[in-house]
């Protein structure tokens, strides 16, 4: 155990800490709690490879946990938005694509196992991690400008949400902007896990593709 190391393993530690912040506090504050815990996750992320390289303190059980923490990472905390969130099809298809792949890659390193390198991480597969993780934190701060920018705390529902910002609703208390700030933060989040589930499909065909040559019965 390696400081490297012990990084990769407290970023899965962490990876149930997220839904364990809602259920002990009231939001927004889960959401701020869980955003800071993903994001300092996210950031041994890439301390713990360049640390490990560095330092020449690569190990077997480092390569074996990072991929790990990192999608318990990326499917516990898509969980625990789609949890809490109105579960618009916008979202719901992109979670689907990424969960799908995730574990369809799974299932191919675990049938490939003793194949030595047959499915090695790519550089694409980093930045598709990378867009997740930005994705995801996007996502999780919407919930938290809901709330301290004044729109779930005032109480308005969604008739009277699309209302002001239509402009069919009167908007004496300037209410409009921070709708909108709230409503494009929604949008930016989900574009972003948009991309990130166009990448995830693609790193995912392309380990298909590696893996297909030892999937082939031997004749």
């Amino acid at each position: 155990m390696n400081i490297p190391t012990l990084l990769t393993t407290l970023r899965l530690l962490a990876a149930p800490g997220l839904a364990v912040m809602f259920l002990f506090f009231a939001r927004p504050y889960a959401d701020w709690f869980a955003l800071v815990l993903f994001l300092g996750a996210a950031i041994t992320d890439w301390f713990d490879g360049y640390l490990a390289r560095m330092w020449k303190q690569e190990t077997r059980m480092g390569a074996m946990l990072d991929p790990i923490a990192d999608k318990a990472m990326v499917v516990i905390a898509l969980s625990v938005i789609l949890g809490y969130s109105s579960m618009s099809p916008w979202l719901v298809l992109p979670t689907t694509m990424i969960l799908f792949r995730e574990v369809f890659v799974s299932g191919l390193r675990e049938y490939l196992g003793n194949v030595s390198g047959t499915l090695k991480v790519t550089k694409l597969a980093k930045w598709k991690t990378t867009a997740q993780m930005v994705a995801i934190a996007v996502l999780f701060s919407q919930g938290i400008f809901e709330h301290h920018l004044g729109v779930a705390s005032w109480g308005i529902d969604p008739e009277q949400f699309d209302a002001i910002l239509t402009g069919r609703m009167p908007d004496p208390q300037g209410l409009r902007w921070t709708a909108k700030a709230v409503e494009w933060s929604g949008r930016a989040g989900l574009w972003l896990l948009w991309i990130a589930a166009g990448l995830t499909l693609v790193t995912g065909y392309d380990y298909f593709r590696k893996a297909l040559p030892h999937l082939k019965e031997v004749r």
